[in-house]
């Protein structure tokens, strides 16, 4: 995968910019990065807030893939992210399906989002990730409490570094999928899940579902065990019983 990556001091988001490119044709490897976003997107049509030393990026990848093996793409990407955000914070983990986690702090999200057009399939990885903590703190209504990097690590922490150990792990993992399948994304992460196997409650929009987190099913559906039966959250916010995260 050839990068082409393109710097913004600030755009409304760098997943639009990268799909407004792919929609005129942009080939797979674009990357858009930004200082500031002004209309930042997180999962379930939330906002996400991108300050001051943090990193916002989005990756145009074109697979030659079918429409429903997209939403794995999201778990591909928390994958990746925590294997690079992993050299910082070796603490870091997986909560389902793709927010990243320090000590049930949120460190990083992603947003998946695909595009069909003439020029074909375009899936775009939008990652955002906390790198130090803002002068102002942070919002004080967030769902789940926000961390950074730098709260982790000894060393001062550079957006270019934690930008190519990101790029470098993406490229790594796309192309295992491509010739190993996705097995060893799946396998990645199961280990990396802070929730397997432990009692969790998910709201799906509607109400709270409490369960024992069994795994990750293979088109990314979250297995729980509620009441001896096993169910499949398809979307949904989890939230360990023991930290209330």
């Amino acid at each position: 995968m050839d990068l082409n990556i393109q710097h913004f001091d600030s755009l409304d988001s760098t997943n639009q910019e990268a799909l407004r490119q792919a929609k005129k044709g942009a080939k797979e490897g674009l990357t858009i990065v930004a200082k500031s976003q002004t209309h930042g997107k997180g999962r379930l049509g939330r906002s996400w807030q991108t300050l001051h030393d943090s990193l916002a990026l989005s990756i145009l990848l074109r697979p030659n893939i079918a429409a429903i093996d997209v939403p794995k793409f999201s778990l591909l990407a928390a994958v990746a992210t925590h294997q690079a955000l992993a050299l910082f914070a070796p603490k870091v983990g997986i909560k389902w399906p793709n927010d990243l986690l320090i000590e049930s702090k949120k460190v990083c999200g992603i947003l998946t989002e695909m595009q069909s057009a003439s020029h074909g399939i375009a899936v775009v990885l939008g990652i955002g990730i906390n790198i130090n903590t803002p002068k102002e703190g942070w919002e004080a209504d967030m769902r789940t409490p926000p961390t950074s990097l730098s709260d982790y690590c000894s060393q001062p922490i550079s957006r270019d570094d934690v930008l190519q150990a990101t790029l470098e792990s993406v490229h790594e993992h796309y192309e295992l999928w491509q010739h190993q399948g996705f097995a060893p994304i799946h396998e990645a992460w199961e280990k990396a899940h802070v929730a397997s196997q432990k009692e969790v409650s998910v709201f799906d929009g509607k109400a709270y579902i409490q369960g024992l987190a069994l795994g990750l099913a293979d088109d990314g559906a979250l297995r729980l065990l509620v009441n001896g039966k096993e169910q499949r959250i398809i979307a949904g916010d989890v939230s360990l019983m023991e930290s209330k995260t």
